[in-house]
């Protein structure tokens, strides 16, 4: 199994001198925080499509094998609500195919209204194109049925195991690879996640899928600098556990609080 773990997004200001040191600018950023981890979670694209010269942007300046995981639009997610899902898909992935090789998953992520319906979900998974991964983070508690577990599978498509002080959703595995999210713990400082609560994670990834899956993993707790603390932490100890790990900082490095 490999795990590969980062964050949701780079660029928050509270960052510096937590992580970016006095000194890098903010243009530098990408640079600094891809020669210590190993994949992002592209945020900013469920608010706004990029320009398509800034997903090349990013491509060309992301080291070798370095991986995005890019968020879908909320246009598709929160204003259409999986409706006609086509001309949505078609138009994110004109921008995010522009990362090439590192492109990693897309995540679909539903707004917690919105409760299920197979059918659109279905339509929705039909309209990526054979080759992207899709993972689905929805949000209220219908969409947790036999039926749209049913769809996941046949469509090879992740169930988002997402974690906001206590896991959100069944854990199920719909797919030959894996993707977490971990929005908000409870250790202190707030939203950090304590040692324990990260080791019960790892236990349970590592028991879930197969030896030779990728699962990603992100942190989007950000304040604080909760975020990257916790995804070396995590790291440690998914290594320490037998799992190969992607690059990640020593935990030791980061000022949380």
């Amino acid at each position: 199994m490999t795990v590969f773990v980062g964050t949701s997004g780079w660029q928050y200001a509270h960052w510096r001198e937590r992580f970016y040191p006095r000194g890098v600018g903010q243009a530098r950023w990408f640079a600094f925080y891809s020669e210590r981890f190993a994949t992002v979670e592209l945020n900013v694209t469920f608010y706004r499509q990029p320009p398509n010269e800034t997903f090349e942007g990013w491509a060309r300046r992301a080291p070798a094998g370095f991986l995005f995981a890019a968020k879908t639009s909320r246009y598709l997610t929160h204003v259409r609500r999986l409706a006609d899902p086509g001309p949505s898909v078609e138009r994110f992935l004109d921008g995010a195919r522009r990362l090439g090789p590192h492109l990693g998953p897309v995540l679909v992520q539903l707004p917690p209204d919105l409760q299920a319906e197979p059918e659109r979900l279905e339509e929705t998974l039909g309209a990526f194109p054979a080759g992207i991964r899709v993972a689905f983070e929805p949000r209220h508690r219908s969409w947790f049925s036999d039926e749209v577990c049913r769809v996941l599978e046949r469509h090879g498509a992740a169930l988002c195991w997402a974690d906001r002080r206590g896991w959100l959703n069944p854990f199920w595995r719909t797919s030959d690879w894996g993707y977490v999210r971990f929005h908000g713990g409870l250790a202190s400082p707030r939203p950090c996640y304590g040692d324990r609560a990260l080791a019960s994670a790892v236990e349970r990834i590592a028991a879930t899928w197969p030896g030779d899956a990728d699962v990603f993993v992100y942190f989007n707790n950000d304040h604080r600098a909760c975020a990257l603390a916790n995804a070396g932490t995590f790291a440690r100890i998914a290594s320490e556990s037998g799992l190969e790990v992607s690059a990640t900082p020593d935990p030791r490095s980061i000022r949380v609080g």
